[in-house]
């Protein structure tokens, strides 16, 4: 083989094993991206059965329920809908109704599965997700900022 030869060999297996190196991490960032809905959009359809994404909104009072051992049932409302969430766990301390929460998990048969819950950590923090949510439903009553 010629030296012209062998560097472009060498050069076009390069360029092949970049291009699977650039598709596994393609790959691997379309598997971990979690996208924000409210329960407006979910009402809407805009999320499939099973899509991982995160929930927002604020607990609807009088929904929590933690009458299943270990698995609370509770309410994700953004004023205008609401969507039932289950979540097995440990609740974060400052989980209450009518405070802002985001909840990650999935939908399914029309309830949503919730992996992990956060909750605000103070009495002025709203999750940027939820109070857009609020102001996009309306129902924003915060001080706008």
């Amino acid at each position: 083989m010629k030296r012209k030869h062998k560097r472009l060999t060498f050069v076009g297996v390069a360029l092949v094993l970049l291009a699977g190196a650039a598709a596994l991490v393609l790959s691997a960032f379309e598997e971990n991206i979690v996208f924000f809905m409210s329960p407006t959009d979910i009402a809407a359809n805009k999320v499939s059965e099973n899509q991982r994404f995160r929930l927002g909104g604020l607990v609807e009072e009088g929904s929590v329920d933690r009458s299943g051992g270990e698995t609370v049932t509770f309410k994700v409302t953004d004023i205008t809908n609401s969507v039932a969430v289950t979540y097995t766990g440990i609740l974060p301390d400052l989980f209450r109704e009518a405070q802002g929460v985001v909840a990650e998990g999935r939908l399914k048969n029309g309830v949503f599965v919730a992996d992990e819950v956060l909750a605000k950590h103070d009495e002025t923090y709203m999750p940027p997700e939820v109070a857009d949510a609020l102001k996009k439903s309306g129902q924003w009553h915060g001080d706008e900022k």
